[in-house]
């Protein structure tokens, strides 16, 4: 290993990340609860979570449909999610026949209703797919969550009222994908609580 001092690294990315955690607890916590009584709401009423991003936010937005359909750390029903990035002959597809931005963006135009909820993931706010995606939702009347960081990028400029913006306040895509994680359990662990007190 070519690294002078490997545990100094570590201590500063944990400390780093530690230090971003608190600082996005202050700004974020409102904005977390306030998604999380949106997803509950739509699967009270039937409808489902689609949820999209790309290389490590895809990774997110499977895990958040993951603890959804099986389960978080509550028994609980399973809950109907859906994550746009699984499915290797759709994806492929598409980038194949129209263009690699549309690759979330046909399927939300597909499968998305009235009344579901979009989970968009960049780290950037400016990924172009998922930018098409919130706009796709949008046209057919779903209300979208935006997990950001940065300035929030295009994706900020494209939400209305109604939907839910939980921008991260940094500029390292690894730090803002740590607290993403974290938002995404907090998540989970109020639509676990919200399901597990109506089954009791």
């Amino acid at each position: 290993m070519n690294v002078k001092d490997p545990i100094a690294r570590i201590n500063r990315n944990f400390e780093e990340s530690i230090q971003l955690k608190q600082q996005s607890l202050q700004t974020l916590a409102a904005a977390t609860a306030q998604a999380a009584g949106l997803m509950t709401q739509a699967l009270d009423q039937g409808a489902k979570i689609l949820s999209c991003g790309n290389g490590g936010s895809a990774g997110d937005a499977q895990h958040f449909s993951s603890e959804l359909l099986n389960r978080f750390e509550s028994e609980r029903v399973g809950l109907p999610a859906i994550a746009l990035t699984t499915d290797s002959s759709t994806l492929t597809s598409i980038a194949n026949d129209y263009e690699f931005s549309q690759i979330f963006s046909k399927q939300i135009l597909a499968l998305g209703k009235p009344g579901d909820v979009l989970l968009a993931i960049s780290t950037s706010g400016n990924s172009k797919n998922v930018c098409k995606a919130v706009e796709a939702a949008q046209h057919c009347n779903m209300r979208v969550i935006a997990l950001s960081g940065c300035d929030g990028g295009t994706m900020a400029t494209l939400l209305q009222a109604t939907d839910v913006e939980i921008r991260v306040p940094a500029h390292s895509t690894a730090r803002t994908q740590e607290v993403h994680l974290l938002v995404i359990h907090c998540l989970c662990d109020l639509i676990d609580q919200h399901f597990v007190s109506q089954e009791n």
